[in-house]
């Protein structure tokens, strides 16, 4: 053999023996004899103890899922027992975390590029106490060091698999303490089959809240259980429950998850489900999470039920307004990412009281403040559904949802104030629009719609409209929260409200032409509708032809003052009405009439005086003047006093007025009559319109007495 190769045999065969003894050196290495230096140097990067008290070891073999060169090389399996991991100074409990034991392995070659590779990272019977302190901090924030050169070495981490094992909050700031165990599963379930069970409990449960409407209305989406793409393959494999109080309220929950969380590959689906009650809030979902190394792509069916969906603001950060019981189902969709996360909750449907609800919403956490944005619409909508945004349920109902402030027995107008604080946590852009609405009382809207803007505590609804007894209610409403006491503004229009279809019960007004046309301006400030309304400032208008009346329809309607005027001055008979007509302007909540008339076939009745909102008290003079030889029931003039709760109607001391002495000063009204003569333009639709003659009537000299008004060729029949 020449030299050379003598040279190279050697040089191989040096380095093969330096490699075996290597191996040899490696594999009956003491690695526990590196667990101080592994302790100090973890310790000194997290800030906080850190202790391997267990074994520490190395196991050799191959990795069969490798393929190629990585295939036959043996890889380093570690396994370190009896991990415990210790908590910052103010932390009332010593550990932040406690392991069994943590086993990984790592592919050898990478390391030569300064990359270490851990296709999966096995935790055994975590144990975890996270805790964060009335200041708020969270021993789950690490402080690591800065500055320096960065590492040479890279992490890339693919899976982190799970075990049974215990996890334990106590959050002075949300108020919050909660239990949470992870145990095993005996068996493997398919994601197809949990579905089906979590969608026929959601349901079932959203029928216990809502009725059986509402257990109808979910299972309309039955068909698509289980058959979501992409999530065929994916099972679950452990049970979790949670235990406690969030937010001050109890918590009771459970659900399942996957065994290995795929940190890297989006092919990868870790199944997540769930099924919580806070109080008496329900929250179920059930769905995959996939590359969580990104925090991102969320996607879960999920259903939401409740007395009330305000209650689901301290648990998903969303300012929803308040609600009669509720239930709904959707897609929810989520790209998350810390500060600046985007959810969608896709084609949801569901019901909120008696009404059916459907659209789709969007909420970005980004930004200087997060925003809900989206579509929804109602088929039918039930008007009493709508008294809980306003405060105007009743009590037993704000004592089911649990809410504070109860209305007063003495007070008509909802003391309930609004949650303005909430206004200022979130900004928004909805559309909503009601194909019908019903009320018991046969109020005859047909539909509303409206745009919802909410942009830093101030709340705008431009437009609010409504199609009422076949016209129009256009108007718009703009309330700012952001200041204290809250400002309020109303603009509004009222067209052609049709009489016969306003009161479609009532059979004088079956045949009548009749119409309402209103106007009203108004300006207030307050953060109830009581205090609005006691602070009101502006006017309102409203214009009636060809319509009728009695006691017994006012009463219907619940209107307590009108009807005890009524019955004093007719009795209980019905009385055709040729014109209605009102001028109010208002001061501080005072509303004072320049003008308010009824015109009937019997008399004309003037009305003076004021209603005060601020303490709902009435100060009113009702004076009716008798047309030729017709004689009211009553012809002296009346005091309407007390409250709107509890009106004092009465005659007022004197003698009756005599007939010549009751005629109105009607010059005095030129003002306000020409104030109201656009309404009856707007009314022009309507045919021969009396209000027209009688504005023009009171519009003459001061010397002139109101004339009778002719009847028509189709009059209104009287009981």
């Amino acid at each position: 053999m020449r030299r050379p190769w003598k040279i190279v045999a050697w040089i191989i065969g040096v380095c093969l023996t330096l490699i075996v003894v290597l191996l040899i050196v490696i594999a009956t290495f003491d690695w526990n004899r590196l667990k101080p230096t592994i302790n100090a140097r973890v310790s000194e990067t997290i800030g906080r103890s850190f202790a391997i008290n267990g074994d520490l070891s190395v196991h050799w073999q191959r990795e069969r899922r490798a393929s190629g060169v990585e295939g036959w090389v043996p890889w380093p399996e570690f396994v370190a027992k009896d991990i415990r991991i210790g908590n910052p100074d103010w932390a009332s409990q010593p550990l932040f975390a406690q392991l069994e034991a943590l086993r990984f392995r790592i592919s050898p070659l990478p390391l030569i590029a300064h990359r270490v590779e851990i296709p999966v990272l096995y935790l055994t019977q975590p144990t975890i106490d996270l805790e964060r302190n009335k200041q708020g901090q969270a021993n789950w924030d690490f402080t690591l060091p800065g500055g320096g050169s960065p590492s040479a070495w890279q992490l890339d981490l693919r899976a982190i698999g799970f075990d049974r094992g215990h996890v334990a909050l106590t959050d002075a700031v949300s108020k919050s303490a909660l239990q949470v165990t992870v145990e095993l599963l005996q068996h493997a379930i398919p994601y197809s089959d949990i579905v089906a069970q979590q969608s026929a409990d959601a349901r079932g449960q959203a029928g216990r809240t809502v009725g059986a409407a509402g257990k109808s209305e979910l299972a309309s989406n039955a068909g698509k259980d289980g058959n979501e793409p992409g999530h065929t393959d994916a099972t679950y494999q452990f049970a979790w429950q949670a235990l406690g109080k969030y937010q001050g309220t109890s918590v009771d929950g459970d659900g399942k998850t996957g065994g290995v969380l795929a940190l890297q590959q989006t092919d990868q689906p870790f199944p997540l489900q769930a099924d919580l009650h806070v109080g008496d809030s329900h929250i179920a979902m059930v769905g995959t999470l996939t590359d969580p190394l990104h925090l991102a792509s969320l996607d879960i069916r999920l259903w939401f039920s409740g007395s009330s969906m305000a209650k689901l603001y301290p648990l998903i950060g969303v300012t929803l307004p308040d609600t009669p019981p509720y239930a709904t189902e959707g897609h929810l969709k989520a790209n998350l990412k810390r500060g600046a996360s985007h959810f969608s909750y896709d084609h949801f449907r569901g019901r909120v009281g008696g009404s059916d609800l459907a659209g789709d919403l969007a909420f970005d956490s980004g930004g200087a403040r997060p925003k809900l944005t989206g579509k929804m619409t109602t088929q039918l909508l039930r008007f009493s559904d709508l008294a809980p945004l306003i405060g105007a349920d009743s009590n037993a109902q704000k004592e089911q949802r649990g809410d504070a402030t109860l209305q007063p027995a003495d007070k008509v107008l909802p003391i309930e104030p609004f949650r303005t604080d909430r206004w200022r946590a979130m900004d928004a852009d909805v559309t909503y629009s009601a194909g019908r609405i019903v009320r018991e009382a046969a109020l005859p809207i047909n539909g509303l719609s409206t745009h919802v803007i909410m942009d830093n505590g101030v709340l705008t609804l431009d437009p609010l409209d409504f199609d009422l007894a076949g016209g129009q209610v256009a108007s718009q409403l703009h309330l700012d929260g952001s200041t204290t006491p809250m400002k309020g503004a109303i603009r509004l229009k009222a067209r052609h409200l049709k009489l016969k279809e306003l009161f479609p019960t009532f059979e004088p007004m079956r045949t009548s032409f009749g119409e309402i046309n209103g106007d009203a301006a108004l300006d207030a400030r307050g953060n109830s509708v009581s205090e609005l309304m006691g602070t009101s400032g502006g006017e309102l208008k409203l214009l009636m032809n060809d319509g009728a009346i009695s006691k017994t329809l006012l009463e219907t309607a619940g209107l307590n003052v009108a009807n005890v005027v009524i019955g004093k001055l007719f009795g209980d008979k019905t009385v055709k009405i040729n014109c209605a007509a009102s001028d109010l302007a208002a001061m501080n909540g005072l509303y004072q009439t320049r003008l308010f008339v009824f015109d009937t076939e019997d008399a004309t009745i003037r009305v003076n005086g004021d209603v005060n909102f601020a303490n709902e008290t009435l100060n009113l003079d009702v004076r009716p003047a008798s047309k030729g030889l017709r004689v009211l029931s009553l012809r002296s003039p009346l005091y309407v006093k007390g409250t709107l709760k509890s009106p004092d109607v009465g005659v007022q001391a004197g003698p009756l007025i005599l007939r010549s002495g009751g005629a109105l000063v009607l010059g005095a009204f030129a003002a306000p009559v020409a104030a109201l003569l656009p309404l009856v333009a707007a009314s022009k639709g309507a045919p021969d319109n009396t209000c027209a003659t009688v504005l023009e009537q009171m519009r003459g000299s001061s010397k002139a007495t109101p004339a009778p008004v002719p009847a028509k060729t189709k009059a209104i029949p009287t009981r």
